[in-house]
């Protein structure tokens, strides 16, 4: 697979799990950069249990997850050779644990694509100053081999720009050996360093509407006040990442838990508008799952399910020149469907991305329940790349129609789908 279908198989995977879990998982009310320093003795997660958090990502319905092996207070959750800032100095397991072992491990039993978090800057008295470039390009590169040697095959590598703002890092050394390590490797980063997989721009779930694939600009971090240029264009999926709480880290802000309604809007307009939701839950110090962000996790995979689990009775789409069209299966003979029909309220399609992201504009019309030939306009819409979906008035609608207003040549619909969304 090459790295451009590596990249439109990644947004299959459209639903992951962040795990901020860490040295931060104990010191509650800390924040990025805030300067106070976080000894590693306090970290002791005494019931750690990396299956848990996997078995409620699986049940919730994600196929990845991704843990921050180094956040920016360069806490390592591994062995490394290169900081005695890590689990191996502290009395959890008596320095012979390895979460990211664990982790991984978890993944693999419970099918879940393997995801990574590194974050390339650190402050703290255990950090190597960034103004040795070159010291600090040498010790990045120790760490992420240990991270890319040791555990086996890794899905994907999550670079956080935030923090490394005016650093130059040589970035074709360390693709290159990132590469060597794992030649299927995903990653997600700043472009400039190699085409992977992009910040949406924000850290709130949501992706613009208007979605395209391939961008000249990308926001690169939190920090950043404008969007880098690229040199030229290039195809560049979005992730949107998103925290349940208030905090990525554990804190005691159980109040700020989201609702299953809120949380269902990230879905519906990350998934639903092209992008892969990348939902973050902070383990506690513990080193389990809380309890309150477990059911709500649980109650937003069950509202998705219970949302596009059951498609509605439609023929298989028809294609005829520029437009798609699909009947309701319950039309009696003169053209009427029966009131216990379900509701619709929002129409799904998806694009053939083999040769990239053709469509341009499209309309949906909706053909009214009593009238055979009578359409009405009900949606506007311009990419729809892997995923789009398209909300309206309910109504009981005896057939669809899509049609295509604007695509390059050769561009397909390889599925639409009908739903009621309540």
């Amino acid at each position: 697979m090459n790295g451009y279908q590596r990249q439109v198989a990644f947004l299959d995977w459209e639903f992951g799990v962040f795990f901020h879990f860490g040295i931060r998982s104990f010191f509650p009310g800390h924040r990025d950069w805030d300067g106070i320093e976080m000894p590693a003795e306090r970290f002791d997660p005494k019931e750690l249990d990396c299956e848990q958090w996997i078995r409620v990502a699986k049940q919730a319905g994600a196929t990845y997850a991704i843990l921050t092996c180094k956040h920016h207070d360069g806490f390592a959750l591994w062995q490394s050779a290169y900081s005695r800032y890590s689990v191996a100095n502290t009395p959890w397991k008596d320095g012979k644990g390895d979460v990211v072992r664990e982790f991984t491990d978890a993944c693999r039993k419970y099918g879940l694509k393997v995801g990574l978090y590194y974050s390339p800057a650190q402050w703290g008295s255990h950090a190597i100053p960034f103004s040795n470039a070159k010291e600090y390009d040498e010790y990045f590169i120790a760490q992420i081999t240990e991270l890319l040697t040791n555990y086996g095959k890794i899905d994907y590598l999550w670079f956080d720009g935030c923090g490394s703002e005016g650093h130059e890092y040589d970035k074709e050394r360390i693709v290159a050996e990132m590469e060597r390590l794992q030649p299927d490797l995903l990653t997600f980063c700043d472009p400039e360093w190699t085409p992977g997989i992009r910040w949406v721009g924000n850290e709130d779930g949501y992706a613009s509407l208007h979605n395209p694939l391939v961008v000249s600009a990308t926001d690169y971090s939190e920090l950043s006040k404008e969007e880098q240029k690229l040199e030229s264009a290039a195809f560049l999926p979005s992730e949107c990442d998103c925290k349940i709480r208030a905090t990525w880290f554990y804190d005691l802000n159980e109040e700020t838990l989201k609702s299953v309604d809120e949380l269902f809007g990230m879905y519906e307009m990350s998934v639903g508008h092209g992008s892969n939701f990348l939902l973050n839950i902070g383990p506690d110090n513990r080193g389990l799952l809380p309890d309150a962000d477990v059911e709500r996790v649980l109650s937003l995979g069950e509202k998705i399910r219970a949302a596009f689990g059951n498609p509605l009775p439609y023929t298989a789409p028809v294609q005829d020149g520029d437009a798609y069209t699909m009947v309701h299966t319950e039309l009696s003979e003169d053209w009427m469907i029966p009131k216990e029909s379900r509701l619709s309220n929002c129409l799904m399609l998806k694009e053939d991305l083999s040769e990239g992201q053709k469509i341009r504009s499209f309309q949906i019309y909706g053909y009214l329940p009593h009238y055979q030939k009578k359409k009405i306009l009900l949606f506007e819409g311009r990419t729809v790349g892997h995923k789009v979906f398209c909300r309206f008035g309910a109504l009981r609608c005896s057939k669809f129609e899509v049609k295509i207003t604007d695509a390059d040549e050769g561009y397909r619909l390889t599925d639409i789908q009908a739903y009621y969304i309540q």
